[in-house]
């Protein structure tokens, strides 16, 4: 199976430690966050892994190399220019074959992935199943409902309400039907892409798991997983799982 991890943002919610480090790069604990994403990708049955860079790019290829250490081999795409979350996929070499992993490089979850694959290819329907994470947020004033006869007039106050949504976590599974709504070289982001989707009639689903999961590019969830990170260490980094990797053709 393949995985596509997008790796080039500029990181700009966490500057200025972005400026002199790739967001994947930025240490949850003792290591790297896409370090503990390919360890994962790895035990999944994910066994080659493809990184989408761009900003300080040479950093991220200089860790990881050909993905020997991590026992996946791991190739890059590096963005000449920014074509948004999604754009660099239309120029991505061999996704027109089998359905392939689309994630974040800022991912800390500990998910399966192999569940996620398994439930979109079962659906047989899905252009796109996206990982979802139920949330609870907390509005932290007073909130004024009003009549909608006499705008003037309250109708109910609110203090402090909250309210559930599900939240798409960054990690996605692609039919390569998709390619057919992408332009090549052409700049996309992920959301214009799932409302093109809808609007031409084709299946985006939804798979909930009962996980961990914080996006560390927002400062609070980073800083929650610095708090976190040892506690759930156990269930975040698996032990790494035996696999055979295919002899490089010689040049």
């Amino acid at each position: 199976m393949r995985a596509i991890v997008l790796a080039g943002g500029l990181g700009t919610r966490l500057l200025p430690y972005t400026t002199v480090l790739p967001k994947p790069l930025m240490p949850v604990g003792d290591r790297p966050v896409l370090d503990i994403v390919i360890r994962q990708l790895q035990r999944d049955g994910f066994d080659r892994v493809t990184i989408a860079t761009g900003h300080l790019a040479e950093l991220i290829e200089a860790f990881f190399g050909d993905g020997s250490r991590h026992g996946v081999e791991i190739d890059y795409f590096r963005e000449e220019q920014p074509l948004g979350t999604v754009g660099s996929l239309s120029l991505i070499d061999g996704l027109d074959g089998e359905d392939f992993l689309v994630m974040n490089g800022d991912v800390l979850t500990d998910m399966s992935y192999a569940a996620l694959m398994r439930e979109h290819l079962a659906a047989g329907d899905a252009t796109v199943t996206i990982a979802a994470h139920a949330r609870t947020i907390q509005i932290s004033l007073g909130v004024i409902l009003l009549d909608e006869n006499d705008p003037s007039r309250l109708s109910d106050y609110v203090e402090k309400p909250t309210t559930d949504f599900d939240a798409s976590m960054g990690v996605y599974c692609f039919s390569p039907r998709v390619l057919g709504f992408l332009d090549p070289g052409v700049r996309l982001d992920f959301p214009e892409l799932i409302l093109r989707l809808i609007e031409r009639g084709e299946v985006v689903r939804a798979h909930h798991q009962q996980c961990f999961w914080l996006d560390v590019g927002r400062p609070e969830d980073y800083a929650q997983a610095q708090d976190e990170f040892e506690r759930l260490r156990a269930t975040l980094i698996p032990e790494p799982q035996p696999s055979v990797r295919s002899p490089r053709p010689s040049r």
